[in-house]
């Protein structure tokens, strides 16, 4: 895959399976469009910038 998904916002630890996986919500559809798509890059992909929250506090 063309993104990094190690920083993106939908990439997190599932302690029931023990692994990283991408918890973005999708419908049926959408999950289908996903796995069949041409693109090698993530339509879905966010980045993650943990400082942001750190910035509206400041």
């Amino acid at each position: 895959m063309a993104s990094n998904c190690d920083s993106c916002e939908y990439f997190d630890y599932d302690e029931e399976i023990g692994d990283y996986v991408c918890k973005i919500d999708l419908d049926e559809d959408e999950y289908l469009d996903y796995l069949t798509r041409k693109n090698s890059s993530c339509p879905y992909y966010k980045f993650y910038d943990e400082y942001k929250s750190v910035q509206k506090q400041n």
